[in-house]
C-alpha cells in the first residue's frame, strides 16, 4: 500500500465532477487500500479520490474512534437516493483545507447506493457522523467543499489563506 500526498486548496482538481468508474477490478481495489492507508496516515476519517488528484468517483471512510476497531466503508460511484428532513449540525474539517473546520448543517440520515470493494451493488441507510461523512465525501466528488457553505466572507478568506501560501511555496 502506497501512500499519496494530498492535494489541498487552491488546486483545481478539487473543482472538478470526479468521472464515473467503469468497473471494479485489481488495480482499482490497489487504489481503494492505498486511499484507506492515506485517510489513516493523514489522520482522517474519509477520503475521496479527487483529493490525491484522481478525478474518479471513489470514496473510502471510517467514522470509528482511536478506541474503537476500523470499520471502514468503501463506495464506488457513489448517489443518495434520499435525505431526512432531520439536519444535524457537525464541526467538519477536510484533509485538502488542513487546519480549518467550521459548523455544517447536512441531513442527518440518508440512503446511499454504490458498488462494494466487490464491484456488487450495494445500498445503505447511514445516520450520524456516517451520513456526515458520507455527504462531504460525495460532495468531493462534484467539485463541492465544506466551505462552500459558509457564508462567501469566510470562504473567500480561506480560499485567499490557501491561495497566498502557495504562491509563496512557488518563490
Amino acid at each position: 500500500m502506497a501512500i499519496h500526498p494530498i492535494i489541498t486548496i487552491p488546486d483545481p482538481v478539487l473543482r472538478k465532477e470526479a468521472e464515473p468508474i467503469e468497473r471494479v477490478d485489481d488495480d482499482l481495489r490497489r487504489l481503494m487500500d492505498d486511499m484507506l492507508a492515506t485517510m489513516y496516515d493523514a489522520p482522517g476519517v474519509g477520503l475521496a479520490a479527487p483529493q490525491i488528484g484522481i478525478s474518479r468517483r471513489l470514496i473510502v471512510m471510517d467514522g470509528a474512534r482511536d478506541d474503537e476497531e476500523r470499520d471502514p466503508l468503501i463506495m464506488v460511484n457513489p448517489e443518495i437516493l434520499d435525505l431526512s428532513d432531520e439536519m444535524r449540525v457537525h464541526e467538519e474539517g477536510c484533509l485538502s483545507i488542513p487546519e480549518v473546520t467550521a459548523e455544517v448543517e447536512r441531513p442527518a440520515e440518508l440512503r446511499v447506493a454504490f458498488l462494494d470493494r466487490e464491484g456488487k451493488p450495494q445500498e445503505v441507510e447511514l445516520q450520524g457522523i456516517w451520513a456526515t461523512i458520507v455527504q462531504h465525501e460525495i460532495d468531493h466528488l462534484n467539485g463541492v467543499l465544506f466551505i462552500d457553505y459558509l457564508s462567501r466572507l469566510k470562504r473567500d478568506m480561506i480560499v485567499k489563506k490557501f491561495t497566498k501560501a502557495k504562491r509563496a511555496e512557488v518563490m
